[in-house]
């Protein structure tokens, strides 16, 4: 009778004391393996991409992860994921932190934990250049078909703030890019970073393209680990304001955003908490 009393009391999470969840710790299990797993784009230069001389994956974001990993006294190992991956990946365990492009939203938000904003980017329209003149502001794309990659910010934006738009949604920037430049859609929603770069390559090509002025919105970007992970959210807070106070932060963006790289942009925002 005692056994089967007991036995009652363990879905009420030890109604006498006597069962003890445990709560997994993500700091914790990262010390122990000596590896912080950081998940990540690949495809999105500057933040994150393949060094064309060495194939290894670099980029202003995996700096940052890099920074995270040595402060912990722990190997970092980058691995590449897709946007609609990146909270998947996270909840599932296969990465600790994902430092991938992740805007801030209250629906992401109520699903992961996001550090204090690390970027604060832009979102924008690139269209082409012949479509200029009809095209002038993000509300001339109402009724029409944009790009964007799937399960991004800049889809959820798109469909937000533009009046009956459609969104096509590919795997990655450059396939919404090559959508653009084959006349699938009107446009691509994307950060501003990104657009430019797609922009400069496309000066080589017969369809030239241009950026809309007015930015679509402006989202702070973070990096994403497990809800309730404070541990390692303060950890990775400490960090990133340690390489403010420092002046650390800056000489990282110069590196990947100075004016002698393909990005050239002032750093107009500083590490602090996300206001959401």
């Amino acid at each position: 009778m005692v056994f089967k009393n007991i036995l009652k009391c363990v879905p009420l999470l030890a109604c006498l004391g006597i069962v003890n969840m445990a709560h997994a710790d993500a700091l914790a299990d990262i010390k122990a393996r000596g590896t912080l797993v950081c998940g990540t784009l690949g495809t999105s230069e500057p933040f994150s991409f393949q060094d064309p001389k060495t194939r290894q994956v670099v980029g202003y974001e995996i700096d940052l992860c890099k920074a995270i990993a040595d402060d912990l006294g722990v190997k970092l190992e980058v691995k590449m994921i897709s946007v609609a991956a990146r909270i998947p990946e996270l909840a599932g365990g296969r990465v600790d932190v994902v430092a991938a492009n992740l805007g801030w939203s209250p629906q992401r938000a109520e699903q992961i934990d996001y550090s204090y904003q690390h970027y604060v980017s832009p979102q924008k329209i690139l269209i082409r250049r012949d479509d200029a003149a009809t095209l002038k502001t993000n509300a001339d794309l109402a009724g029409k078909r944009v790009s964007a990659v799937s399960g991004s910010s800049s889809e959820a934006g798109a469909k937000r703030l533009i009046p009956d738009v459609t969104t096509v949604t590919f795997k990655d920037p450059p396939t919404a890019f090559v959508a653009l430049q084959q006349r699938k859609v009107s446009g691509f929603v994307g950060s501003e970073l990104m657009l430019i770069k797609f922009k400069q390559d496309a000066e080589a090509t017969p369809v030239k393209l241009d950026i809309i002025e007015d930015p679509l919105f402006v989202e702070p970007w973070g990096i994403g680990m497990g809800k309730g992970e404070e541990g390692l959210r303060n950890e990775v807070n400490k960090v990133l304001s340690k390489l403010e106070s420092s002046g650390e932060l800056q000489t990282i963006y110069d590196r990947w955003f100075g004016p002698d790289t393909k990005f050239p942009s002032k750093r107009v925002f500083k590490v602090e908490e996300i206001k959401g």
